[in-house]
């Protein structure tokens, strides 16, 4: 009988001790952490310069300009708008245009007589007009129900970039029956990250 407790004293106590080494050993941990993981949503924020010779200057950003008046249209008419968009997205971006219009603010049908052309143009001396040279591409031609229905695809832009386009607006001809119309359009340009 004193056998069996001097065994089970020692067996007790080799258990105390295991499990007292158990827990000391599983008291050594450690941890490594990435703290304060920030996630922010890119942009496709394309602007407009409203003053063409003024340059990048954040005060000459716009995203709206008045849409130009052209009046005394007739047969053989043709008359250039310069626009120059900047980018302000994150990261690239697509770059369309498109025409918007309601048919009740073009009731006589002018969409189908008038036609724009785009050409890329580099302002290479800034001076905000076109001179001789700086025409690079024409992008295509169309007419304004077309421009609205089908667009043009324009190209990529980074960020701080900027791309001048003439949009070439002419009617080679206009029926007699439509003296004295008028419509309103409103030309779109439309970025997408990519």
């Amino acid at each position: 009988m004193k056998k069996n407790k001097i065994f089970y004293l020692i067996g007790s106590l080799v258990l105390i001790i295991a499990v007292a080494a158990g827990i000391t050993y599983a008291a050594f941990t450690d941890k490594a952490k990435v703290l304060g993981s920030t996630f922010s949503v890119g942009s496709a924020n394309l602007m407009f310069l409203e003053d063409l010779a003024m340059g990048t200057d954040p005060r000459n950003y716009r995203d709206e300009l008045a849409g130009p008046t052209f009046e005394n249209i007739g047969p053989g008419w043709t008359q250039d708008y310069l626009v120059k968009l900047i980018s302000m997205a994150s990261s690239r971006i697509t770059v369309s245009t498109n025409a918007n219009y309601e048919t009740a603010n073009d009731p006589e049908d002018l969409r189908s007589d008038i036609f724009v052309e785009i050409i890329k143009w580099s302002d290479m001396n800034q001076n905000g007009t076109v001179d001789e040279g700086e025409e690079i591409s024409v992008v295509g031609k169309k007419t304004i129900i077309k421009w609205k229905t089908e667009g043009f695809t324009l190209g990529d832009l980074f960020y701080g970039q900027t791309m001048g386009l003439i949009l070439r607006f002419s009617a080679p001809s206009i029926s007699e029956s439509k003296q004295g119309a008028s419509a309103t359009f409103d030309f779109e340009f439309n970025s997408i990250q990519s």
